[in-house]
């Protein structure tokens, strides 16, 4: 019985490269430790799936898909987060590298500090944990803001073009109950880059990093 597995990704950025807006404890801890226990449990739980239904036992099968939904989306987002992050002093964490994606945004809301402020005010307005995602809708093209309870996972339909984890063990170490300030900082080191490569491919494109090993 072959079962897909996934890995935890390499970062394209050293762990104390965020600094000072997401601090190398908080990194080392996220991918480390929060991300692979999410990689660790999926595998468990798919393979236990696969060899319930290579049994005929449906049931057993079924009993599954929770852990799978919740952990298969934590793998997601996290895989996604990292790639829509990047150093402050790149060229890539500046607006300019995504002049399509930033002409859009304008027209949507009619100003880059109107969408800030309103990308903001969802994710601080998340009650417990989450994220928040700008997505291109599939059907329309348009963009537009949503938020997801705990891992819930952008897979139906939109392409995700960044998200912004609001768990605690995001921020905390580093800001406390500050969750303001950290939603301030992480504009620093948003990757315009990549969320401009993701505004203009297919929305398959923005998930192809997500390869499993047979």
């Amino acid at each position: 019985m072959s079962v897909a597995t996934y890995s935890l990704p390499k970062l394209p950025y050293g762990y104390d490269a965020l600094e000072p807006s997401i601090s190398k404890q908080i990194m080392e801890l996220h991918h480390q430790k929060h991300h692979q226990t999410y990689i660790t449990n999926l595998n468990k739980a798919l393979e236990v799936s696969a060899k319930a239904q290579s049994e005929g036992k449906l049931q057993d099968a079924a009993a599954q898909l929770g852990a799978i939904r919740f952990n298969g989306g934590g793998h997601i987002n996290h895989s996604l987060f990292w790639e829509g992050l990047a150093p402050a002093s790149s060229g890539d964490a500046k607006l300019s590298a995504a002049p399509k994606l930033s002409k859009a945004i304008e027209n949507t809301w009619g100003s880059f500090e109107t969408f800030q402020k309103t990308f903001n005010a969802a994710l601080l307005g998340i009650q417990g944990s989450g994220w928040g995602w700008l997505v291109k809708e599939a059907v329309t093209g348009q963009l537009r803001i949503v938020t997801l309870a705990n891992q819930e996972a952008v897979v139906v339909g939109d392409t995700p073009l960044f998200g912004v984890d609001m768990w605690e063990h995001a921020y905390y170490l580093q800001y406390l109950n500050g969750k303001a300030a950290y939603v301030d900082n992480i504009w620093k080191v948003i990757n315009w880059k990549t969320a401009e490569t993701r505004f203009a491919g297919s929305r398959d494109d923005a998930f192809k990093s997500l390869k499993a090993h047979m």
